[in-house]
């Protein structure tokens, strides 16, 4: 049986892990012993920041629907629940995009939830 050689595979897989290294600052894009370390690293973050970007995009709407509705003297709290009592189906991803480009078509849903919404009641003094 002829003896087999790895040159060809291991350069490979050296090649591959390098060339996802490509980039990264010092010897991490070039050393293979250090860049191995950096992809896998690399990988878990990108991994776990798939999850957590849907979190923060999520955060960023209600955020920005949060200062519109406040605009027109609501709080977000009780835009989502006048919203609901509408039958609006709108999303946040949508309520956002829509105030950032359309602000006169968000201020007529705003006007929608405010004309379902009961009146706040008065704070005793």
């Amino acid at each position: 049986m002829a003896r087999v050689k790895r040159g060809v595979t291991t350069h490979a897989r050296h090649k591959k892990v390098v060339k996802a290294a490509k980039g990264y600052r010092g010897r991490s894009g070039t050393n293979f012993r250090i860049a191995i370390e950096k992809v896998e690293k690399g990988m878990q973050y990108a991994y776990r920041d798939r999850r957590d970007r849907k979190r923060e995009f999520r955060a960023l709407w209600i955020t920005r629907i949060n200062a519109g509705v406040r605009a027109h003297g609501l709080t977000y709290g009780r835009f989502i629940n006048g919203l609901k009592l509408a039958g609006i189906t709108l999303d946040r991803k949508q309520l956002a995009e829509l105030l950032v480009t359309e602000p006169k078509a968000f201020e007529a849903v705003v006007k929608k939830v405010q004309a379902v919404l009961p009146a706040p009641k008065e704070k005793a003094a």
